[in-house]
């Protein structure tokens, strides 16, 4: 078969005892299963009161919950909020109250930061739901129990809306249109056409990372929605990954570079202890893949590796492993559904060849930043959009990448925004002045270093430098903290009060090429 069955739910209907999903504690779920316990879930959010065009808020683990909401959002007509379980409870409570999510669910796991969170942002228990025990919260069994396993009435496509951080360190909801189209009347799993992904065909996806990030669950989704059955990893190891690429013949998959770092680092024994010829598609992306470790992968799992440069407001380019091995560094042409332009500061588009900014658009429809109308139309031309990386296209169209927002720093494939860091950090009272920035680190790629000018009346020692990271662990998710701090005399700043952060981070990079 080559076409899908309209997405996941005429698939459940025509064929409910074909497993579709594997837990990452290695229980099956039938399509049929699925589907009910996503219906359920429908009923239940209805019942508490959510109409289409609400949202609600997740803070899961990889698992079947986390789908069982995906998949009911998407056929109610609601947006799903997906929460990075790895935020502190203000982190997760902002985005809570600004999405205007009206019900949470979460996991025992997080139950610290849930509860922060859930309190800050003013939910009320009756709309707090959790997986496991988690005190002030509803059992998520409730919203299951009792309720019909029959398709909910008035059924419309709904999307997720997921948050990005923006340079002023908040984070964003990408809010898209909602459509009063059936589930079935959209193509749901198109969007691994670009990446010559078919339909059934025997593949499996194995998510090999957390479903929070966009890319992560666009791609699992879609796989769902086109007849892959998901192979779902929690806690990721480089051998558990080739164990259940064993183990499931599993076919495609979505990286990052740490990963195939990881991967390459293992010993030879354990390496070759496994088959992962069945591997076809492992595309990578969110952040920069170094040469060799590019060539170490195709040599060991051949031209599978591949590799995209995307948003998550949307647009995207594409590279086959024949085309970067043609032409090493590029990420890659334009997907089908976009185009890429580069343009010079003053909105004139550049020729091919010319160093510019990145801008892309989509031609499947636009988005908004929720709430924010200055972001929104901020860093535009016309239909087309930047994220600020400079770049270049070449005479054939491959984009080759040449710098990003300058600031931002991107450690382990996640982007982390210094703005936050930084206000964090001035939260002390010993700081005046406070920068962060990112450092070499041979395995994330970069990790954060944190400069602060200190007050008067303060002694810049290790006892305060201790001192500062404390306050950074209660206001900021783990991967966003400072790993040393350094102090300063006078942060370098111009009349105007612009910080020349350039000076503070070239000296750790000397003898280095920062990886754009």
């Amino acid at each position: 078969m080559s076409e899908p069955l309209n997405g996941f739910w005429a698939q459940a209907t025509m064929n409910p005892d074909r497993v579709m999903l594997v837990a990452p504690d290695a229980e099956e779920w039938t399509a049929g299963r699925l589907h009910a316990a996503v219906n359920q879930l429908v009923h239940g959010l209805r019942a508490a009161g959510l109409e289409r065009g609400d949202s609600f808020a997740v803070v899961l683990p990889n698992g079947v919950e986390f789908f069982t909401a995906y998949l009911a959002a998407s056929q109610a007509g609601l947006y799903l909020v997906p929460v990075n379980h790895h935020l502190v409870g203000p982190e997760i409570a902002w985005i809570v109250a600004d999405s205007g999510a009206k019900v949470l669910i979460a996991h025992e796991h997080f139950a610290d930061a849930a509860t922060a969170a859930a309190d800050e942002a003013k939910l009320p228990p009756s709309h707090r739901y959790a997986v496991g025990a988690l005190d002030g919260f509803r059992p998520y069994a409730e919203l299951l129990d009792g309720q019909s396993e029959s398709p909910p009435a008035d059924r419309t496509l709904g999307w997720v809306m997921n948050y990005t951080s923006g340079t002023t360190g908040r984070p964003r909801g990408i809010r898209r249109p909602l459509s009063d189209r059936l589930p079935e009347e959209s193509h749901l799993g198109g969007f691994l056409g670009i990446f010559g992904i078919k339909a059934f065909d025997d593949n499996v996806h194995l998510v090999c990372s957390p479903l929070y990030h966009t890319a992560v669950l666009q791609f699992a989704g879609a796989a769902l929605h086109i007849g892959h059955p998901l192979v779902l990893m929690d806690k990721w190891t480089p051998e558990d990954m080739l164990r259940l690429i064993d183990r499931h013949a599993c076919t495609h998959t979505h990286m990052v570079p740490t990963q195939f770092h990881r991967l390459l680092a293992l010993p030879d024994d354990i390496r070759t202890a496994y088959d992962v010829s069945s591997m076809r598609h492992a595309i990578h992306g969110a952040a920069p893949c170094p040469d060799h470790v590019k060539r170490a992968m195709i040599d060991w799992w051949g031209h599978c590796v591949e590799e995209y440069y995307a948003a998550s407001e949307g647009g995207g380019a594409f590279a086959t492993a024949g085309d970067w091995l043609k032409k090493p560094g590029t990420v890659g042409r334009a997907w089908p559904i976009s185009e890429l332009a580069v343009f010079d500061d003053d909105a004139n588009r550049l020729p091919p060849g010319e160093l510019g900014t990145v801008y892309m658009k989509m031609s499947t429809g636009g988005f908004s930043y929720h709430k924010d109308e200055g972001k929104t139309k901020k860093n535009r031309i016309g239909d087309f959009f930047t994220v600020g990386d400079l770049g270049v296209l070449d005479e054939d169209g491959y984009l080759f990448l040449r710098d990003r927002k300058i600031d931002m720093i991107i450690s382990g494939g996640v982007n982390i925004y210094p703005a936050e860091i930084e206000a964090a950090l001035l939260t002390h009272p010993a700081v005046v002045d406070a920068a962060a920035f990112g450092i070499p680190h041979p395995e994330w790629g970069e990790e954060v270093k944190a400069v602060v000018e200190v007050a008067e009346g303060h002694a810049p020692d290790d006892v305060l430098a201790a001192d500062i990271l404390v306050v950074c662990e209660q206001r900021l998710a783990r991967y966003k903290r400072p790993r040393t701090v350094e102090f300063i005399e006078t942060m370098p700043r111009d009349p105007n009060g612009k910080l020349y952060k350039r000076r503070l981070r070239e000296p750790y990079w000397e003898g280095q090429e920062r990886a754009v």
